[in-house]
């Protein structure tokens, strides 16, 4: 039974294939919470369309009124001008440039509304209520079809200047590498994320290398993906065993540099490809140990994310109720 005057947040997590909305109260618990696709193919307009679909379904499932919201968080992937709560450009959402949704959520909702970096918001979701609570500088990182990042220094989440910063997936880690979404060469998140692994399966493959990878897909080698290949790995393919081993190089240099950029107490690991666990991190920690500074690669922990796919919405949710909170402090 929710208290009389209990805040609430509408925390909406839009990603590039799927869309999760959820009632969220300020201690993390969830309220109501619902999926669907994106069908971003279908262009921005069908994806507002749904946006507002799934808020509203949200909120009446939690049998509230949208007026009894404190206020609602847009986690989305790409890189935003959170100032003007507007989508500047994002890969995972074609023909996504300079799209002001903080404005036309906040219309269709009549609600304040606030927009924030989906890895960012992960990466408060998880300092507040998962695998860094209590910690008061951590890097969050998110290694998934592509890879992306949230700072939290001195317990606040950093956002840089017009609200960029955590772009991680797309510092260069091989200035020759192969060419990324952002348009760059050797990011790493061409190097270490799942599209790279699964990428690399197939390029090897038609290579002509062996492996069971091939009969994990009946020979359809479009349907190559990085948890086809972990466990490949897992049962002993040489080729598979490889392709993660680089996978784990390319992340432990990207950490390392983290490390001696930010000394973070902790670096917390997310998204599909933490799924492999110490088959991805142990390799990834020994590169830390070999290439950072001594002193903060003895402080750092590198762990596993705790909140699973929550944590966009629960951190969401969280800046929701900060910014609420400043604008009453200013007031």
């Amino acid at each position: 039974m929710l208290k009389v005057n209990q805040q609430l947040a509408l925390a909406v997590d839009l990603g590039g294939t799927k869309i999760i909305a959820a009632v969220v109260l300020p201690d993390g618990k969830i309220i109501s919470r619902n999926y669907c696709l994106t069908v971003a193919d279908k262009g921005p307009k069908a994806v507002f369309n749904r946006l507002l679909s799934a808020a509203n379904k949200t909120v009446t499932q939690a049998k509230l009124k949208t007026s009894e919201l404190t206020g609602v968080g847009i986690a989305a992937a790409g890189a935003l001008d959170m100032e003007r709560g507007v989508i500047t450009d994002s890969p995972n959402l074609p023909n996504w440039h300079d799209i002001p949704l903080r404005d036309i959520l906040a219309d269709g909702l009549g609600i304040t509304t606030y927009l924030i970096n989906d890895a960012s918001a992960a990466a408060l979701g998880e300092h507040r209520f998962g695998a860094g609570k209590g910690v008061d500088n951590l890097i969050y990182l998110t290694v998934s079809t592509g890879i992306g990042g949230g700072i939290i220094m001195g317990s606040k989440l950093y956002s840089g200047a017009d609200g960029c910063a955590g772009e991680l997936g797309h510092m260069t880690i091989e200035a020759g590498g192969p060419k990324c979404n952002c348009g760059n060469l050797g990011c790493l998140e061409a190097l270490a994320s799942g599209t790279a692994v699964a990428r690399e399966a197939v390029r090897r493959v038609n290579g002509g290398e062996t492996s069971s990878i091939v009969e994990l897909v009946a020979g359809r080698l479009e349907s190559i993906t990085a948890e086809i290949v972990a466990l490949a790995a897992r049962q002993g393919d040489s080729l598979a065993c490889d392709i993660v081993a680089e996978a784990a190089n390319y992340l432990g240099i990207g950490l390392a540099n983290l490390v001696n950029i930010f000394n973070p107490e902790l670096i917390v690991i997310g998204g599909g490809m933490s799924q492999m666990g110490n088959m991805l991190l142990k390799p990834a920690r020994k590169v830390v140990k070999e290439r950072a500074f001594k002193l903060p690669a003895r402080t750092v922990r590198i762990v596993r994310a705790r909140l699973g796919s929550n944590a966009g919405i629960i951190g969401a949710a969280a800046y929701v109720f900060d910014q609420q909170l400043e604008r009453k402090t200013k007031a």
